[in-house]
């Protein structure tokens, strides 16, 4: 007897083999799923399950209201079954305030918003389509950057930069941008505005036991959104038009790739301590450790944790710039010169137990450091110094 094939299989057994066609949702399933992803949004902001209580922002009451109503329902549940990602439909899970007797028209009325008809949940008239509010979400909690005014420049640098070539702008895709990646001084381009990483706050770990921070997001038209580092990730991702601007190649001197008469003369690196001394983690996103290497900068920081150099800890690698036919030397003191004016005074022991004071860790942004090469790169760096109390370079004439 001839061997069957599965599709053959399975229609002697009576199932169909048919591709079942896709089927579109419909308005109302939309609203469904634009009002569920509403609450996921809120999980992924804030760490938690929506909870109820007085205490608790009006939206927050809203959204712990329309998910008990969710659970509740079968057809809700097997609508966005598929979505449910994080478990948020389980009824066993539940936020730690107990529920209010507070129905979804008694809220929308507490937010201005005159409620219709009694209705149930599934009809969700207060819920704006999922296209409408992708569009809009990149911006609805933005405000005014009240000191754009030290930032501006910088935005005006980088385009230049994209301008001459220096820089580049990449499509991003869903394997590109990491975690990490979300630092400050990075820039990208979401919504069609350039979006800088200013400042980030300590790692923790969220409810759904997955590390996160908080990172400060400065926009080239003067606004400004502090939100997490795993929300601005998925921007990124969701925005096809999205595109991350590569660190500073400023030809011969920082490029990418040599001239063919160039000789490769060492790498400017840029780290940041893993290390546990108190001072360090209190202020670990503006202490950089900036020095120039002639190998690998893996091959230099491989031993960092028994190198008092490198405070016996780990160190994160932030940034490096190529060098060719360079002096590396005379790079390492003009940028230690510079930035003379922020350098930290650290002590750490060696094995001998002689204590090292190392020279290369300074209190400084990375973007100032990023603003630094740039200077040295266009050879204004003479015209220029670091102040610390601004946290950037000014003219020697201020």
């Amino acid at each position: 007897m001839a061997e069957l094939s599965d599709l053959e299989l399975l229609a002697e057994l009576g199932v169909e083999t048919a591709p079942e066609p896709k089927r579109a949702l419909t308005p109302l399933q939309e609203r469904i799923i634009a009002g569920f992803e509403d609450i996921q949004r809120f999980v992924a902001e804030h760490g938690h399950l929506p909870r109820h209580g007085d205490d608790r922002d009006i939206f927050e009451r809203l959204y712990a209201v329309r998910l008990e109503r969710l659970r509740s329902l079968l057809e809700a549940r097997e609508l966005l079954a598929s979505i449910d990602h994080d478990g948020l439909l389980d009824a066993t899970r539940q936020a730690s305030v107990a529920p209010e007797e507070l129905g979804d028209d008694a809220l929308l009325a507490e937010l201005g918003i005159a409620p219709g008809a009694p209705d149930d949940i599934t009809k969700l008239r207060h819920v704006a389509p999922r296209a409408e509010k992708r569009a809009a979400e990149e911006i609805a909690n933005r405000e005014k950057c009240e000191d754009f005014e030290s930032f501006k420049p910088q935005f005006e640098r980088v385009q230049a930069e994209m301008t001459r070539g220096a820089r580049q702008a990449k499509v991003i895709d869903q394997t590109e941008v990491t975690l990490a990646e979300v630092h400050p001084g990075k820039l990208f381009i979401v919504a069609g505005q350039m979006a800088m990483i200013a400042d980030t706050s300590d790692e923790f770990v969220t409810d759904y036991e997955r590390k996160d921070r908080r990172v400060r997001v400065i926009y080239d038209n003067g606004t400004e959104v502090t939100m997490l580092a795993r929300s601005f990730q998925k921007a990124l991702y969701r925005d096809e038009t999205a595109r991350r601007i590569t660190d500073l190649s400023a030809g011969p001197l920082f490029g990418d790739v040599a001239e063919p008469d160039d000789l490769a003369s060492g790498t400017i690196y840029v780290l940041r301590s893993k290390s546990a001394h108190p001072y360090v983690a209190e202020h670990r996103e503006l202490i950089h450790k900036i020095g120039v290497t002639g190998q690998s900068v893996a091959h230099r920081v491989a031993n960092a944790r028994n190198d008092p150099t490198f405070l016996l800890a780990d160190v994160e690698v932030v940034a490096e710039y190529q060098l060719f036919n360079i002096n590396r030397s005379k790079m390492e003191g003009l940028i230690h010169k510079a930035l003379a004016a922020a350098r930290l005074d650290l002590a750490a022991g060696d094995r001998f137990g002689r204590t090292v004071q190392p020279r290369e860790w300074f209190l400084i942004p990375f973007q100032a450091i990023d603003d630094l090469i740039a200077k040295i790169s266009d050879g204004s760096v003479t015209r220029y110094r670091y102040e610390p109390t601004q946290a950037r370079f000014v003219p020697t004439t201020e």
